[in-house]
């Protein structure tokens, strides 16, 4: 018989998770929204504009000011 897979757990899908914004995901709009002080509707305009990297978001709603 095989002998068991052992397992460890990593961050890296929580890294991964955060190095990214979910457009659609009403709580991940509005907690970037608030960190950059612009509306909703800016935040996912973004996403739309330049994809859901969150470093890439952020530039572009800073530089939108």
């Amino acid at each position: 018989m095989a002998a068991a897979k052992k397992t460890t757990k990593t961050a890296r899908g929580r890294k991964q998770d955060r190095a990214r914004v979910a457009g659609g995901q009403k709580y991940e709009v509005s907690y970037e929204a608030k960190k950059t002080s612009r509306s909703a509707q800016a935040v996912k305009k973004a996403v739309k504009k330049v994809g859901n990297v969150r470093n890439k978001v952020e530039k572009r709603l800073a530089r939108k000011k």
